[in-house]
C-alpha cells in the first residue's frame, strides 16, 4: 500500500479540496515583516531563484511566472503530507461552496494510488452513486484519456463540467474480470448531509455522509422528527464511508449525545493548535442506546466523535476499523482569492489516544457481507406443537405465530444492508437489558 493510500488524499470531485479534512478556519496570527525575513534561509533561496532562472532561460518552452510560482508552491505543500495543499482561485471558491453543502461535480470523494485515482466514496443520492459507482473502485480514464501520470487538479478539472453534461469513467473493480465503462450525467450536486429512517418501531437509523457547517442542528432537527413520530428507544448513527469534514461539525455531533466531559483535543506547535472541546450538558437520546457504525471509508471528523463516543462508553462502536486520519488542517487565507491549506495539529480522543494512521477499533467487528439467495427449503426442527396429539396450551385455542419472518424476504433489511441488520438487533439488545435493569 502506497503512502498516500495509507493516509488518505480525500477530495470532493466538484469540491477539490476540503471534505475530507478536518479543517478550521483560522487565520495566520499578524507578524512583523522584519522578523520574517530575518529568518530567511537565504542561501537555500538563493538555490531557487538559481533553479527559476534557468527554467526561465534553458526550458524548452516559454514559461508563465505565475504558473511556475505556484507550481513551486504546490509542490513544496506536498512534500509535506498528503493534506497539505495550495488553494487557488478555483479551489478556494469550491472549498468555501462545499463546506456549505452544495457544490457541481460528481458526487464522489476521491484519492491517488500508484498514479490512478482510487475512489473513497460516493456521496449519498449523487450523480456517482446513482450510477453505480463504489468505494475501492480504481478509475483508469476518464472519457478517453487516461489518468497515468495525471496530478490530482488535472483529472478532477476533467471531471468537472457543466450540469446535464456527460462523462465516461472506465474503473477497475476487484470483484469484475474486466475493467467497466459507467456513463454519468454531471449535475449541481446539494449534499444532504444528515437522513434518517424508522428501521422498526422505536428504533431509527440516522445517517450522517459527510460533516458540513450545519450538521450539528441538521441531527437534532432529524432526531426531533423521529421523536415526534414515537417513542424513540435507540438509533443506528451510521458513518460508514464519511469522509469527514469540518471539525467544528464533528463536536457538535458529539456533543448531541455526551452529557459531560472531552470531546476531542488537538495538540500543534502553535498556540492557536492547542485547543481543548468539551460537551455541554444534555444528551439528546436521554442515554437511550446508541450503536456507531463506521468502516475503512469513516474519516476525520467521524473518527472523531466515533472516539469520543466510544471512550465515554456512551456508544458502541461496530464496523469495520476506520482510515486512521488523526490531523487537522487549517485554512491559512493569503488574500481574498487564495489559500493555503496547512496541517496543524494532530487530534487526540478523550483518553488520549492519537489515531492517526490506525483508526478506531471497533468494539465489535462486522465485515461488510451480503446475504445470497439459497432456494434449498430450510431443515425446520421438530417442535411440541409437530406432535401427534400435542396437549394445548392455555390460550383457548389462540395461537400466535412468533417465528421471526425469514431476513433474506425481498425487501427485508437484512438483504439491503447486512451490517445494519446485525447492528438493529444489537440495538434492541441494549434495549431490552436496560429496560430490565
Amino acid at each position: 500500500m502506497s503512502r498516500t493510500t495509507r493516509y488518505g488524499l480525500t477530495l470532493v470531485l466538484g469540491l477539490a479540496i476540503g471534505v475530507g479534512s478536518t479543517a478550521g478556519h483560522r487565520v495566520w496570527a499578524d507578524r512583523d515583516p522584519s522578523d520574517a525575513l530575518a529568518n530567511l534561509p537565504l542561501e537555500e533561496l538563493r538555490l531557487f531563484t538559481d533553479v527559476f532562472d534557468r527554467i526561465k532561460r534553458d526550458y524548452v518552452e516559454e514559461v508563465d511566472d505565475k504558473a511556475l510560482i505556484e507550481s513551486a508552491i504546490r509542490g513544496m505543500l506536498s512534500g509535506l503530507d498528503p493534506h497539505s495543499s495550495y488553494l487557488d482561485e478555483q479551489a478556494y471558491q469550491d472549498l468555501q461552496t462545499g463546506t456549505s453543502g452544495e457544490f457541481g461535480g460528481l458526487g464522489i470523494e476521491i484519492g491517488m494510488e500508484d498514479g490512478f485515482i482510487r475512489v473513497v466514496a460516493p456521496i449519498d443520492g449523487t450523480p456517482a452513486y446513482n450510477a453505480g459507482i463504489q468505494a475501492g473502485d480504481l478509475i483508469i480514464r476518464i472519457d478517453d484519456t487516461s489518468v497515468k501520470g495525471m496530478s490530482m487538479d488535472e483529472a478532477i478539472q476533467r471531471m468537472r463540467g457543466r450540469p446535464g453534461t456527460e462523462i465516461t469513467l472506465t474503473i477497475v473493480r476487484e470483484t469484475e474480470d474486466v475493467p467497466l465503462k459507467v456513463e454519468i450525467v454531471r449535475d449541481i450536486i446539494q449534499v444532504r448531509s444528515v437522513r434518517s429512517e424508522i428501521l422498526e418501531p422505536g428504533f431509527a437509523h440516522v445517517r450522517i455522509s459527510q460533516f458540513q457547517s450545519r450538521t450539528g442542528q441538521n441531527l437534532r432537527e432529524e432526531i426531533e422528527a423521529l421523536r415526534e413520530a414515537g417513542d424513540l428507544k435507540g438509533i443506528v448513527l451510521d458513518m460508514r464511508n464519511n469522509p469527514g469534514g469540518v471539525l467544528s461539525a464533528a463536536i457538535d455531533v458529539s456533543d448531541a449525545f455526551l452529557h459531560r466531559g472531552a470531546i476531542v483535543k488537538t495538540e500543534g506547535r502553535t498556540r492557536g493548535a492547542r485547543q481543548n472541546f468539551r460537551a455541554r450538558s444534555g444528551d439528546i437520546l436521554d442515554g437511550a442506546p446508541l450503536i456507531v457504525l463506521v468502516n475503512g471509508g469513516s474519516a476525520s471528523a467521524s473518527e472523531i466523535v466515533a472516539g469520543a463516543l466510544q471512550d465515554h462508553g456512551r456508544a458502541i462502536i461496530m464496523g469495520e476499523p476506520t482510515f486512521g486520519k488523526g490531523s487537522v488542517q487549517t485554512i491559512l487565507p493569503l488574500s481574498d482569492r487564495t489559500a493555503v491549506k496547512l496541517t496543524t495539529a494532530r487530534y487526540y480522543t478523550p483518553s488520549g489516544r492519537s489515531i492517526q494512521a490506525d483508526g478506531i477499533e471497533p468494539d465489535i467487528r462486522l465485515a461488510s457481507l451480503r446475504l445470497a439467495d439459497d432456494d434449498r427449503p430450510a431443515a425446520e426442527r421438530v417442535r411440541e406443537a409437530n406432535l401427534s396429539g400435542f396437549l394445548d396450551g392455555d390460550d383457548n385455542g389462540e395461537r400466535q405465530d412468533t417465528r421471526p419472518s425469514d431476513p433474506r424476504e425481498p425487501g427485508s433489511l437484512a438483504r439491503r444492508d447486512y451490517q445494519l441488520y446485525e447492528a438493529l438487533n444489537l440495538l434492541k439488545g441494549l434495549n431490552l437489558m436496560q429496560s430490565r435493569l
